[in-house]
């Protein structure tokens, strides 16, 4: 590696000094969605867009909370959040319709249960699930599901 003359040395110091004083753009989420379009990577979204996600979900939390509680992803160029809750999931519908062994081993513990937990069943399933005579039955279907899997009641488009 060749040295840099000292002749050339404030000519180096100016181009470091640019480099390290340039600001620095993040993409937000709305040029982000404006570019890929439609994307289910399910992302954080950034504390600006606090009052963003309390107008959308009609809540007051702190933008610091929204942040840490909030997602986005992009669907047809647009910015769809989602607040993690209690029995809130932002990841993609489970739309199966068929037991697992965790369901099958709650029926045969509890034969007549009018519900299955969403411990046990999930938090993501679109269905709401009973024990009759010890087998897995579907109740009925208590989710609706948007376009690209997920459930559609948790999710809201920003302005």
């Amino acid at each position: 590696m060749t040295p840099v003359p000292p002749r050339a040395w404030p000519m180096a110091m100016l181009v470091l000094s640019a480099i390290a004083i340039a600001p620095v753009h993040a993409e937000t989420p709305s040029e982000m969605c404006a570019r890929v379009r439609t994307d289910d990577t399910v992302r954080p979204i950034p504390e600006s867009l606090g009052p963003a996600v309390n107008a959308a979900f009609g809540t007051n939390m702190p933008a610091n909370i929204a942040a840490a509680t909030t997602v986005f992803r992009c669907a047809d160029a647009k910015v769809l959040v989602c607040t993690v809750g209690a029995n809130l999931s932002c990841g993609p519908a489970n739309t199966n319709t068929s037991s697992t062994p965790g369901m099958t081993d709650w029926c045969r513990s509890n034969p007549d249960a009018d519900f299955i937990p969403a411990v046990v069943v999930g938090h993501d399933t679109i269905f709401a699930w009973r024990c009759q005579n010890g087998s897995v039955g579907i109740v009925r279907q208590v989710e609706e599901v948007d376009a690209r899997g997920f459930i559609a009641r948790v999710w809201k488009t920003l302005p």
